[in-house]
């Protein structure tokens, strides 16, 4: 059974848009924070370490897809992004659950954002999305590839 939900997993990867991995790293992302900060409270430091680690993994990938040649507001994402990955380091570090919170409170906003700009063309209104072109990021085929570190979405 497991298998048959991982092979099907990769396979929605596989076909799946920028638009949409971009938004599918976003929600792994939230799920990586509320799961290390729940360990954290529960101080499972392991499982924390764990979900913080591919937390950071998934912001690396986050920045190496962002393009700023093509779209001005990367820089700010890119600081963003550096910002947070500081955050999630010393909330390993620490032991910090707070710091796990803020991270999460930080990037909340952006993942719903990129929903809805994920979803705007689809409801027939193409210049929702204009303020960010999708030549201004670049997803792999495979998330992971870019750091060889495996699947990010927790598939294969």
């Amino acid at each position: 059974m497991n298998n048959s939900l991982n092979q099907y997993q990769r396979e929605a990867i596989l076909a799946a848009s920028p638009a949409r991995l971009l938004t599918m790293l976003y929600d792994r992302l939230m799920l990586d924070l509320s799961r290390a900060e729940a360990a954290q409270h529960q101080q499972d430091w392991t499982t924390a370490s764990a979900e913080l680690l591919h937390a950071q993994s998934i912001i690396t990938e986050l920045q190496s897809s962002l393009k700023p040649e093509v779209w001005s507001g990367a820089e700010q994402l890119q600081a963003l992004y550096n910002f947070v990955t500081g955050l999630l380091i010393r909330a390993n570090t620490e032991r910090d659950a707070a710091l796990t919170a803020e991270a999460a409170t930080l990037l909340e906003p952006l993942r719903q954002a990129w929903h809805e700009a994920a979803a705007a063309p689809a409801q027939g209104n193409p210049n929702a999305a204009a303020a960010v072109p999708p030549s201004a990021l670049t997803i792999p085929a495979t998330p992971g590839d870019a750091t060889g570190s495996g699947s990010l979405l927790g598939v294969g």
